[in-house]
């Protein structure tokens, strides 16, 4: 099958998102759907999505410090500005949602329902639109206006930070928009349902997501664990690592690496023959998975002092030669220029801003066999294209605005 550059699926294409997100989780799923050929027009207040002034806000530099973050969560949009407190931007909104399939929003619920926006209403005023709500605890319950980012509805409440900690207990203080991203994703596969749907009956539907619920399913395993065994094997140290060859190690030049043997019988003698020491199979420390598992301090001690007296480099050749499973722990500067990563697509380079340099931004995580998808819109300035879509909707008659499908 031929691969060609395209400008995305032709299953997308047409398919029109209003999105009024902010910060990362809507907008990140949105930039994906922009990424695949939809039409995704960002609705912003007049001061803008806050993610654009995100550094400002951690005193990091002002307004006009260059943002990669939102360049990503962004890229390929069309912006516009509406007040909607006010009446004339409401209607223009509604006619927007008039022509639209999909209504990805992660305002909180209180906000869309004091907007008259909320879930069902606007289903009920747009009956073929696929609305997708995206919250830090859902629509329901007491808490469903609690102010929510990743940090706290997706790691902290989930137990994700607690199963976690590090040896002392300390939860996991994340890396920020993880959570966010990965919730952004579950919106993506939701919506996209709802539109396969949409398509054959012509309704639409309420999609809903939240981060709470996406870091419980991501600790699933830990969860159904506790649900049903009543108990789950607690945060572990590196030095007691139970299964030592799914461990990380440092070496001689200060780096560090993992093994990724999980079935120990099976990858223990690979390891111990690249590592040099073939004698450790006569250890009946390292005998089998069971015999490590039961001596796991003293083999992770051992493996420890053998693998630092090389360098990675040594490791990588040795490793790679003896057919050990292993990985490198990469820091972001190596990511952005590790050759399988650019080899698939993983990085792309975005349009210029206003004149400025070209960005360097990470692409999806999903690629099509017949179409390479590689974006290169950049993010939109606030309101760049407020006048361009009005006109547009000026220029469609009432039954347009009704019947999304005719529309180009």
């Amino acid at each position: 099958m031929t691969t060609s550059e395209s400008a995305g699926l032709s299953s997308l294409r047409g398919l029109r998102v209003i999105e009024m997100g902010v910060w990362v989780a809507a907008p990140s799923a949105a930039a994906l759907l922009a990424d695949w050929g939809a039409d995704v027009i960002k609705v912003e207040p007049p001061a803008g999505d806050p993610m654009r002034r995100a550094f400002g806000s951690l005193g990091i530099g002002g307004d006009d410090f260059p943002n990669p973050a939102f360049a990503q969560d962004n890229r390929g949009k069309r912006s516009i500005v509406l007040d909607l407190h006010d009446d004339e931007a409401r209607a223009a909104l509604e006619k927007l949602l008039a022509t639209a399939d999909v209504f990805l929003t992660n305002l909180r619920p209180d906000a869309l329902d004091g907007l008259g926006l909320g879930p069902d209403a606007t289903v009920e005023r747009h009956p073929h639109l696929v609305y997708c709500s995206v919250s830090g605890y859902g629509l329901r319950g007491e808490e469903r206006n609690r102010p929510a980012y990743d940090i706290g509805a997706f790691w902290a409440r989930s137990g994700l930070s607690v199963q976690l900690a590090n040896s002392e207990g300390v939860p996991l203080n994340a890396r920020g928009g993880i959570g966010d991203h990965i919730s952004g994703l579950a919106a993506l596969a939701g919506l996209l349902a709802a539109v396969i749907d949409q398509r054959h009956t012509g309704r639409g539907r309420v999609v809903e997501v939240s981060l709470l619920r996406t870091g419980s399913y991501v600790l699933g395993w830990d969860l159904s664990l506790q649900a049903n065994l009543g108990k789950v094997a607690p945060a572990e140290a590196r030095h007691s690592n139970q299964t030592p060859l799914m461990n990380s190690y440092k070496t001689k030049d200060g780096k560090w690496l993992f093994f990724t043997g999980l079935e120990a019988d099976r990858h223990i003698e690979n390891i111990c023959r690249a590592l040099g020491r073939e004698d450790l199979l006569a250890d009946p420390r390292f005998a089998d998975a069971r015999a490590i598992r039961k001596n796991r301090v003293e083999v992770i001690a051992t493996l420890d002092e053998i693998v630092a007296t090389e360098t990675l480099e040594v490791w990588a050749e040795r490793f790679d030669r003896g057919g050990v499973w292993w990985a490198p722990a990469q820091g972001p500067a190596a990511v952005l220029e590790d050759p399988q990563l650019l080899a698939n697509d993983g990085i792309v380079e975005l349009g210029e801003v206003g004149g400025g340099p070209k960005q360097r931004s990470v692409n999806g995580p999903v690629s099509f066999s017949d179409a390479r998808i590689r974006p290169s819109a950049p993010a939109p300035q606030l309101g760049e294209h407020t006048g361009a879509v009005l006109a547009e909707l000026a220029g469609l008659s009432d039954q347009e605005r009704k019947d999304p499908a005719s529309q180009p």
